[in-house]
């Protein structure tokens, strides 16, 4: 009986045609709001060419915990932090359904600052314990593909935090349907912590890229999960989920939708864990978009809970002391993300590949140096200033210019000219601290590139 009332509740929302969804009116330019993939299958684009470099914030229970002030609030310091996107939970964990009219102010006030709604659907718990079924799914794709198929800031993410192969009838049915109805927004699947998406839906015709959650554990951390798909002792390498999902056929885009989140105990649960912290955020954005990915999602721990003034209650590890979710606007890692997108933006993005031939003596763990390429440059991520090799000679030119970036400020220095042989990076380290650093490596003679490093504001 119960089941058959909620698939009434899910046949009655289908058949709602809501206002929210005709208001769509296109840019002067006609469709700079619509995403694609790009031909070369790793980046996403805009369909007038323009690449899209995919800058996420972790706000899953955005529609459920705040009002419409607190809604502008956080929308306009996600505006001048360079987030592109907001993951938001539609249907929580626990089955409650958001205000409609709530979440139609969300995407509106998103829109007028330039943010895409990255849309879980409904949280995979929710489908895990048969609370939803293929033909309810069908049902309540169809309302949400009448709701916002025309709204223009729209990324539909299936999953959360579930494993594929729970009831993938139910998330196929869902996705179909809002595909039939909506068919010019992009659609992903948000994964369980370890996994990606590519292991079961790469070959749907409804999945346009993937997406992997490289999870909470640090190095060790296993656990008794035997089921990762990279060896034990490496949990915290999540390029190379990467290096996974661009081992199928056909190859899509990717990126990290979940890694840790500042301020969460490593592990996730114990209080008593060491936090991630601003440095862990960089390395996580720098080694997966430099692998390869299409962008990356950060997260905080009091952010995507939205934790309010004195509350603890389902705040991870919170151990009776957490920081509200305005505090945490102010977090340092959340802060830095924008460095690295106006980094990625700054150079032909569509050219840019994974170039780890280029380090010649690299590291283990977090002593790995990240590195890719386009034509004409070359960006390498350092996270523990360790010296390493670069063989220059890969670029086939005669004299390389070298600029250093700081991914905390943003701050860039040009280092001096070198040529085309392998030699030492040397790191440099302010006071005999280990800082991380990112290197620009660019074609001495491309003077139109160097210009825009030199008088760029990362």
């Amino acid at each position: 009986m119960m089941k058959r009332c909620i698939l009434t509740t899910w046949l009655a929302l289908a058949a709602i045609t809501s206002q929210a969804g005709n208001d769509m009116t296109p840019d002067a330019d006609g469709n700079n709001w619509q995403l694609t993939v790009a031909d070369n299958h790793r980046w996403l684009q805009h369909t007038d060419g323009r690449p899209f470099f995919w800058l996420g914030d972790t706000g899953w229970l955005l529609p459920h915990k705040l009002n419409r002030k607190d809604i502008c609030l956080y929308l306009d310091d996600c505006r001048q932090n360079g987030f592109n996107v907001v993951q938001v939970q539609v249907i929580k964990g626990d089955g409650v359904r958001p205000n409609w009219r709530k979440m139609d102010f969300i995407v509106s006030e998103a829109e007028k600052r330039g943010i895409y709604i990255g849309m879980v659907a409904v949280w995979g718990s929710v489908v895990k314990s048969g609370k939803m079924n293929a033909e309810q799914a069908a049902a309540y794709g169809r309302f949400l593909a009448h709701r916002y198929a025309k709204r223009p800031n729209i990324v539909w993410m299936m999953g959360g935090d579930i494993e594929g192969n729970v009831h993938p009838e139910v998330w196929d049915s869902l996705a179909t349907n809002i595909k039939r109805i909506d068919t010019h927004h992009l659609m992903t699947y948000h994964p369980r912590g370890r996994t990606f998406s590519a292991k079961w839906f790469n070959n749907r015709e409804w999945l346009d890229f993937n997406m992997f959650q490289s999870g909470h554990r640090r190095y060790n951390q296993r656990g008794n999960d035997k089921h990762y798909p990279i060896p034990e002792g490496t949990e915290e390498d999540n390029f190379q989920y990467v290096d996974s999902c661009f081992s199928y056929t056909p190859m899509r885009p990717v990126l990290d939708g979940e890694p840790s989140y500042e301020n969460i105990p490593q592990g996730l649960h114990n209080p008593q864990e060491p936090r991630w912290h601003d440095g862990d955020m960089r390395r996580y954005a720098y080694w997966s978009v430099f692998a390869g990915s299409c962008g990356h999602t950060y997260g905080n721990n009091e952010i995507m809970q939205f934790i309010g003034e004195n509350e603890t209650e389902g705040a991870y590890g919170a151990n009776g002391c957490v920081k509200s979710w305005r505090q945490a606007l102010g977090d340092p890692g959340r802060r830095q993300m924008k460095h690295l997108r106006r980094l990625m933006e700054l150079f032909p993005m569509k050219e840019v590949r994974p170039a780890q031939q280029l380090i010649v003596n690299n590291g283990k763990q977090h002593e790995h140096v990240a590195a890719c390429r386009g034509k004409n440059f070359a960006l390498i991520y350092n996270y523990c200033n360790m010296d390493y090799m670069v063989d220059f000679s890969q670029f086939g030119c005669p004299q390389l210019s070298i600029y250093t970036m700081n991914p905390k400020t943003g701050e860039t220095k040009y280092f001096g000219d070198v040529s085309n042989m392998p030699m030492s990076m040397l790191s440099e380290a302010e006071n005999g601290k280990t800082d991380d650093e990112v290197i620009m490596i660019v074609d001495a003679s491309d003077s139109r590139l160097r210009k825009q490093i030199e008088s760029a504001d990362l």
